[in-house]
């Protein structure tokens, strides 16, 4: 099989090296623009876009669509809190934001996947809660000071300095990574038989 990543993180990129799985990573312009409501299916929507930008952009390079070879995998993943959407940080007053509303409190982080083989593409999404501790004003200023807020869904990642101000999982910790690694194995073990 030739599996491909359909994303430049570089969480989800560890997290599938660390499966042993053999992937190159393809990365295509995708319109990430949506208007659903419901945090899973938003995601699912998303990452569909993005498998599906990476195939049209290995089919302009010559790929056969029934291709039984290549495995498409594409991911997107989101913070939920109070029914607002809490994306990648726009900037530092952004990340410090968004701390501000998930600390002392409990969220949902929504990771969508798509599989793309032989022509057909299926979509499944996984919901995580994330406790955080209360954290005082200097905490907040000093976690988003780290620079790992940027390009993290929600304004922190759970592997890095954050961990130190999570209270509790309750659901899939790779979910809260990036991708959700059981939902993924099913998924494409149910639709194509593949055993990721």
């Amino acid at each position: 099989m030739k599996y491909i990543l359909a994303s430049a993180s570089p969480r989800r990129k560890e997290i599938l090296s660390n499966l042993g799985l053999d992937f190159t990573v393809l990365v295509a312009d995708a319109d990430e623009t949506c208007d659903i409501d419901d945090p899973g299916e938003r995601v699912e929507f998303i990452s569909l876009k993005k498998c599906l930008a990476a195939r049209d952009r290995l089919m302009a390079e010559g790929m056969d669509p029934a291709d039984a070879e290549t495995v498409i995998i594409a991911s997107d993943t989101l913070v939920t809190l109070d029914g607002e959407f809490l994306g990648k940080p726009r900037d530092e007053d952004d990340a410090i934001r968004m701390i501000d509303l998930l600390e002392g409190r409990t969220h949902t982080v929504a990771s969508g996947i798509a599989v793309w083989h032989k022509g057909r593409t299926v979509t499944a999404h996984e919901l995580t809660e994330v406790s955080f501790a209360p954290m005082t004003e200097a905490e907040i200023f000093a976690y988003v000071a780290t620079g790992e807020s940027f390009g993290k869904a929600g304004a922190y990642a759970v592997q890095g300095h954050a961990a130190r101000y999570i209270t509790g999982i309750r659901g899939d910790y790779f979910n809260v990574v990036g991708l959700p690694v059981r939902r993924l194995y099913e998924t494409a073990a149910k639709a194509f038989g593949i055993h990721l």
